[in-house]
């Protein structure tokens, strides 16, 4: 018998997949923003339309296909609703930097929300690796340099929203983490959209009570916006619960070149030498992943704890000692929680067999 902890379980192809499609995903909102202001729309009408749908669609596929994931407990819905009110304000800096800086800079500026997943992480407590740490300072030099590459002037203004927008955007992730340890990614993804759309509803009636109407490539925009919002979100928490925080930020880099190369495409913004130069480092630091990085965490890269098993464990032990406890004292009651809670050993010897084991009296 061996006396080596399991290895983490390795994580299925579509897992992967769902999770390298993320930035492909979210690396497209530039793009319809931009063309929903082009058609006449307005940041709150973009943040909040686009919730709406991306809401909606979850919920009609949901009852449509998969009533299973609807199903929630009160404490999961508390998650996810604290997350989903994080990544709805950030939305709301997002759509409004947006109006006042280009889609490329707006991507780049957005790219440092590595940063402080990175710091976030460490701060929870969670080792990084040299070679994570190699990665992250690839894709902050890479972003350095698509920055350093835009010519003309900056909007502080818009600035400021898309780095507020950048620090919200981590802490989405690394709290995901957290809730996702007891709850599917679907239904996680359901809450917290759901979430989402009524925080940016409710800024959308402050801003304007009255509908704007939308022509109809502000409308086309939106609609696109609000099923890659709905899918970007699905595949996004499925890369935080299998990947993990850390190194899903590290894969969602790549959503600034996809961003680039999007608005060079379609919205004629130029891309300089420097710029691609970026771009290249970027696909560099997704090149260095081994994969020992993608499989399935056993730990969180933040301290979590096991509501549900603490629960059951409770209940376990009321039905076997009896439901008064009222005569134990505060000492044992730790002491039964440490047993309770202590993670398995993998170093201690099995017990040997019984040769003889007592027969149950008749």
């Amino acid at each position: 018998m061996s006396n080596q902890p399991p290895r983490p379980a390795a994580v299925s192809f579509r897992e992967v997949f769902a999770a390298l499609l993320t930035p492909a995903l979210l690396g497209t909102a530039p793009l319809f923003g931009k063309l929903a202001y082009l058609g006449g729309s307005d940041p709150f009408t973009v943040a909040a339309t686009r919730t709406v749908v991306a809401a909606a669609m979850l919920w009609i596929l949901y009852l449509m296909f998969q009533r299973r994931f609807i199903y929630i407990y009160p404490a999961g819905l508390l998650g996810c609703v604290v997350v989903g009110m994080t990544n709805g304000i950030g939305s709301l800096f997002y759509y409004n930097g947006l109006h006042y800086l280009d889609a490329s800079m707006v991507q780049l500026l957005n790219a440092t929300y590595l940063i402080f997943v990175v710091l976030f992480t460490r701060l929870g407590g969670y080792p990084l690796t040299q070679r994570t740490i190699i990665r992250a300072l690839m894709a902050l030099c890479a972003v350095a340099l698509l920055t350093g590459g835009v010519s003309g002037g900056i909007n502080w203004l818009g600035a400021g929203l898309i780095i507020g927008n950048a620090i919200l955007f981590a802490g989405t992730v690394i709290m995901s983490r957290r809730v996702l340890y007891e709850m599917p990614s679907p239904t996680f993804t359901l809450y917290v959209v759901t979430t989402m759309a009524v925080v940016v509803v409710m800024a959308r009636i402050v801003y304007r009570l009255e509908w704007i109407p939308q022509s109809p490539e502000a409308a086309w925009a939106i609609l696109a916006l609000g099923i890659t919002t709905a899918l970007s979100r699905l595949t996004l928490f499925i890369g935080v619960k299998t990947l993990g925080s850390l190194q899903t930020a590290l894969v969602g880099v790549f959503e600034t070149a996809v961003a680039l190369v999007l608005a060079f495409l379609f919205l004629h913004e130029q891309l300089t030498a420097i710029q691609w130069v970026g771009v290249v480092i970027l696909v560099a630091s997704l090149v260095l992943a081994r994969p020992d990085d993608l499989r399935n965490r056993e730990t969180s890269e933040m301290p979590v704890f096991n509501m549900a098993g603490l629960n059951f464990q409770h209940v376990a032990f009321s039905k076997a000692f009896g439901n008064d406890l009222a005569d134990v004292t505060p000492e044992e009651l730790e002491m039964i929680r440490r047993m309770m809670t202590a993670p398995p050993r993998y170093d201690t010897p099995a017990a040997p067999p019984v040769e003889n084991p007592p027969q149950p009296a008749e």
